[in-house]
């Protein structure tokens, strides 16, 4: 472990504070241990909770390279790990040939070199920076990808190290620091989560969103800033395809900011739903649910709270 992990959850949770991350002590806690024990750590939760930006603040705080890959359906080695320079080899072959080098070994030895292979982020996390220290490997939204990229994971996640069949294993000598988010779209196999440490990263509480809001948007104003979190809080209590996250949280109170508000009221609110929710069912279910009603409701929240 680096000189420069914290030492204890206080620290941890000190840590993230300072990069502008409200977390909770259990978040605090596992994450503590996955630095300590050097073991990958698995974030779940639904899209805009903040399990990105956890990895972001990560590396800001203990001054390390983030390096991030980001999944998707059909990703596969040569986009995630490594892929051979073909176009290179070709011409080096070609040299040798011209050259009189008829040996087949000696040039299968050289164009499978290090200089002809093209490292994607997997790789590149294995090698340490200049002052030795492991980087933080963001590998984000896992359930997009195939299954059969988590099979080749395990390796990665288990030893550090990558085989590749023609150049031989590259072995991280200090494991990165490993940020696995997931936004439960599908199941991850349990093969690879045992490799793991693991936390639900839920919606905040009240009071935490307050927190994040007030960090994150100081120039909303508070009695705005609390009355956009009681309506948040309390959309996630309808029945909607797709609640805001935290991120919606930030963007709403920004957008309300930058309009000058300083208090809630209907108009504004149904001017700007497009803000908060991504579905135009969302939208409409919200705004035939007696809008002005909702927005009564929140500021009583808020002024209660």
């Amino acid at each position: 472990m680096s000189i420069d992990s914290p030492a204890s959850i206080d620290d941890t949770l000190a840590l993230l504070t300072r990069g502008g991350y409200v977390a909770d002590r259990a978040l605090a806690t596992v994450l503590f241990l996955s630095l300590k024990m050097q073991r990958p750590l698995f974030l779940e939760g639904e899209a805009g909770v903040g399990k990105t930006e956890i990895a972001k603040v990560l590396a800001a705080t203990l001054d390390r390279p983030l390096i991030r890959l980001q999944c998707y359906e059909g990703l596969d080695l040569s986009s995630a790990v490594y892929e051979w320079n073909y176009a290179a080899q070709m011409v080096e072959i070609r040299i040798a040939e011209a050259s009189g080098v008829e040996d087949r070994g000696e040039i299968a030895s050289d164009v499978f070199s290090e200089k002809f292979l093209i490292k994607r982020p997997i790789l590149k996390a294995l090698e340490p920076t200049v002052d030795g220290r492991a980087p933080v490997l963001l590998i984000d939204e896992l359930d997009r990808a195939d299954e059969a990229f988590e099979a080749f994971l395990l390796e990665v996640l288990a030893d550090a190290q990558v085989t590749i069949p023609e150049f031989g294993t590259v072995r991280a000598p200090t494991p990165p620091i490993v940020i696995i988010t997931t936004n439960r779209t599908r199941e991850i196999h349990d093969a690879l989560k045992r490799r793991c440490l693991y936390h639900w990263v839920d919606y905040p509480d009240v009071e935490r969103e307050m927190a994040i809001v007030r960090t994150k948007v100081p120039k909303a104003p508070d009695l705005l800033a609390r009355q956009v979190v009681a309506f948040v809080q309390k959309l996630r209590e309808m029945d909607l395809f797709k609640v805001p996250g935290v991120a919606e949280t930030l963007d709403w109170a920004t957008a309300l900011a930058e309009l000058d508000k300083l208090a809630l009221d209907p108009e504004t609110v149904s001017d700007t739903l497009g803000v908060l929710l991504k579905y135009q069912d969302d939208i409409a279910r919200v705004k035939t649910s007696d809008l002005g009603r909702v927005v009564e409701e929140a500021k009583g929240r808020a002024l209660a709270g």
